[in-house]
């Protein structure tokens, strides 16, 4: 994990790759709980038996799932030490890539795009991830984030 003392110390690496994060592995468990959460139960996400005959071979987490992986990943990827919190501000160019079947260990890789000054007395980065999928050339996402943080 890669570890920034502050915002400033951060802010100077425009066009640079913050870190990669440790490999996490999409469990059942975790899609039939983002299922739930979401009362999105379509079958090849929770049903074993009919996605085991469908055009994936098993169950694949939803795509949001995956999306919503980003603060995990993003904190085993890098850490800025002096901050008082961070607010998710949005996200730009999402696109799900590939299918994360069950079982699949996924990492994230990130970027910063930009490090903007906000009206508040934030900082606002725009971070690119690439949602790594183990074996697969494609990645499972990529996403720019965009996340306020305030001192």
């Amino acid at each position: 994990m890669r570890v920034f003392n502050d915002l400033d110390e951060i802010r100077a690496l425009v066009g640079e790759k913050l870190g990669t994060s440790e490999w996490l592995t999409v469990e059942q468990s975790h899609i039939d709980l983002f299922a739930d959460a979401t009362a999105d139960h379509q079958w090849i996400h929770v049903d074993a038996d009919r996605a085991a005959e469908g055009p994936f071979g098993t169950t694949i987490a939803h795509g949001f799932l995956t999306l919503s992986l980003l603060p995990v990943l993003a904190a085993s990827a890098y850490h800025i030490e002096k901050k008082r919190m961070g607010i998710n501000y949005g996200l730009n160019k999402v696109r799900f890539t590939a299918p994360v079947p069950v079982g699949s260990r996924v990492r994230a890789a990130a970027e910063l795009v930009a490090a903007e000054d906000t009206k508040d007395g934030g900082v606002q980065l725009a971070t690119a991830f690439v949602v790594e999928l183990e074996g697969s050339e494609r990645p499972a996402v990529v996403a720019e984030w965009l996340v306020r943080y305030y001192v």
